[in-house]
């Protein structure tokens, strides 16, 4: 049998810190911001660090396994070789999932800030277009997120100067209808899910140059950047619009338009849209890549695994999840699929955790202990989210896992040649 094809290592440590960051920002700020302020109130910075610390944890484990696996696929791949075949394909079937449902929500949040009478239409075409990006090769994809990061910086710093000038349409800290203690775990679990770009930076690991130092460094500074960022914009926010934070889905839009800054608003909403293509442009990316790597143990079907082309990408699985993103679009009411992401990503990293706790060599930046607290806190803040979200996501994962046994049921009782 041929070795599988093998991806260049194109990407440089920026390179990879900046497709991390673009995809953070873009999910974090734009999409679920508002949907933890609604369960947390006056506690989402609380729950901006309850998600941010067990993100942490998840980091140093991905880091330490893709520094010693430097290979396409992430934790799938981590999972297999450190826990078995079922655990990994768990991982991966989870991430695979939960993320392509991420990037209808991803096209769909960008389509409404471009044009809110026409979000699908322009969903697909932002699908379309940076699906034939990422065909280019590597290199044009991480070209295209450092542009797009700067984008979303210049616009976020722009939001914090219209929070901070006012005039604020609430009073202080107003309370949130529905906010309080009970909501901090379920809110963080939510804005886990904009914590989870730095898995983008683990699944390119084939495509890393110098990969034992570089991704580890990638990943924490990516990590850095987006707790501190989030942390400043949830006070900003909080103090400025109050209980208006809950009850919009723009809610840096907003910032702008209740203050003395309302008429740049076309140029924040420029800005969100940047961040948003940032974002799903790296989260196909990394989506492809863990295909790429199920395919290539024959968890998914084995044309997926095709590399090629002059760029020598993985042309057959990106298109893949571009067709199925786009199926999603047009049939499915995506902007609900969160919390469905959060606990199938949360899924994969405590597989993530537990993967890194068997190692048998750990560096300085990632103990045991880590890896344990970072298994726990992916499992509790998994099962208090939301239930709808929770019950959709486990219904997923069994049929992946019923369809995995049936697969090899058959291929034992194939004849053998």
């Amino acid at each position: 049998m041929s070795e599988p094809q093998q991806l260049r290592r194109r990407l440089w440590t920026f390179d990879a810190t900046a497709i991390g960051l673009g995809s953070m920002l873009g999910a974090g700020v734009f999409v679920v911001f508002a949907q933890a302020a609604a369960l947390a109130g006056n506690l989402l910075v609380l729950s901006v660090a309850v998600a941010g610390i067990v993100a942490y944890c998840n980091a140093v484990a991905s880091a330490a396994l893709a520094a010693k696996y430097p290979t396409s696929g992430g934790t799938y791949v981590y999972g297999r070789i450190q826990l078995g075949e079922w655990p990994g394909f768990l991982a991966g079937w989870g991430f695979v999932t939960g993320k392509t449902a991420s990037c209808a929500a991803l096209a769909l949040t960008f389509g409404s800030y471009v044009a809110r009478e026409h979000a699908v239409p322009v969903a697909v075409a932002a699908v379309v277009a940076l699906t034939g990006v990422n065909l280019l090769a590597i290199t044009r994809t991480a070209l295209l997120t450092r542009i797009l990061l700067c984008l979303a910086m210049a616009t976020l710093v722009f939001v914090a100067m219209a929070a901070v000038l006012g005039p604020h349409p609430a009073t202080g800290l107003a309370a949130t209808p529905g906010g309080g203690a009970a909501g901090v775990l379920p809110a963080a679990g939510l804005m886990f899910f904009a914590f989870a770009g730095y898995a983008r930076i683990a699944t390119l690991g084939e495509e890393v140059r110098d990969p034992a130092r570089a991704i580890p460094r990638a990943i924490l500074a990516a990590l850095a950047a987006a707790f501190a960022i989030y942390l400043l914009l949830a006070v900003l926010l909080l103090a400025h619009l109050g209980s208006r934070l809950a009850a919009t889905t723009t809610p840096l839009l907003d910032a702008v338009l209740y203050s003395r800054l309302a008429a740049a608003a076309p140029l924040v909403q420029a800005g969100a849209a940047a961040a948003c293509l940032g974002a799903l442009l790296a989260l196909i990316t990394g989506v492809g890549r863990t295909t790429l790597a199920m395919a290539r143990e024959r968890d998914l079907p084995g044309p997926l695994a095709k590399v090629g082309g002059a760029h020598t990408v993985p042309f057959v699985a990106e298109l893949a999840v571009a067709a199925v993103v786009i199926l999603l679009l047009l049939t499915a009411d995506v902007m609900t699929v969160v919390g469905f992401s959060s606990f199938g990503v949360l899924v994969y990293y405590a597989m993530a955790n537990a993967s890194a706790y068997t190692l048998a060599a750990h560096p300085g930046y990632a103990p045991r202990s880590l890896n344990a607290a970072g298994f726990l806190g992916c499992v509790v803040l998994a099962f208090t989210l939301p239930p709808a979200p929770v019950l959709t996501m486990a219904a997923v994962l069994a049929a992946g896992v019923a369809g995995r046994w049936l697969v090899l049921r058959v291929r034992q009782h194939q004849p053998r040649t």
